[in-house]
């Protein structure tokens, strides 16, 4: 198991956000975290990373209990948060960028290899590796900001909202990213509002709803189940 979470608590000054989640993600799985806007998905991806404080509850990763310690600590233990909205440096080039995605390393011959390898897993980076983040399109941001995330050598990578504001023709790109990308070892903790696409690649699912989990189950199980089906496709 790479990353515990039990009864994790998480509120605004004094509005509670996140009241009561569980849950694990164990070595070399997908595990999805799905809901509807506002429910506390990106909430608890922010706790786990350390952006957010939890008010209650347990963080354990890699057997070690993390929900006390800052931030910039988590990430060198094997952390790695792909933020909504991918959050780039627009001015800096494709290159730079990833580059500055393994800020805590210090072998840097290492890290030019990590770059070339990132180049390699997404082509279109290659091709774009002088252009200025800025410039490149929404599903093209968003294949870099995971790249940059792998960049840390993670051991579990957390996307938030990954198909956010792109076109649906690169949904279905990013989403076969995360596949390869974790079927390399790496574990992946996906939010996403998707919930038909996320729970069709995730190995196991959480559904949240008003900051508590709701259901869980193997992602192929929530997504037949005619509750599911009902509440949030529509069907």
């Amino acid at each position: 198991m790479v990353l515990e979470i039990s009864h994790l608590k998480v509120c605004y000054d004094d509005v509670l956000a996140v009241s009561d989640v569980s849950l694990r993600v164990d070595a070399g799985k997908i595990v999805a975290l799905v809901g509807g806007n506002g429910n506390g998905k990106s909430t608890t991806l922010r706790a786990i990373a350390g952006l957010n404080a939890a008010a209650a509850g347990s963080i354990t990763f890699n057997g070690e209990a993390i929900h006390c310690m800052p931030a910039h600590q988590r990430v060198p233990l094997g952390l790695s948060l792909v933020p909504e909205g991918r959050r780039l440096f627009p001015r800096l080039t494709v290159q730079r960028n990833l580059e500055l995605g393994a800020f805590t390393r210090s072998d840097r011959h290492e890290v030019a290899n990590s770059v070339e390898q990132m180049l390699a897993l997404f082509p279109i980076l290659r091709e774009r590796a002088t252009q200025s983040a800025g410039t490149l399109s929404g599903g093209e941001q968003q294949m870099l900001a995971i790249a940059r995330g792998l960049m840390a050598r993670p051991k579990l990578l957390m996307l938030d909202e990954p198909s956010w504001g792109i076109a649906p023709k690169f949904v279905t790109k990013v989403l076969d990213v995360i596949q390869q990308v974790n079927a390399t070892g790496v574990s992946v903790l996906l939010v996403e509002q998707n919930l038909q696409k996320a729970l069709n690649i995730a190995h196991y699912g959480y559904v949240i709803q008003t900051g508590r989990i709701v259901m869980e189950g193997a992602g192929q199980t929530l997504l037949h189940d005619e509750r599911i089906r009902k509440a949030y496709m529509g069907l």
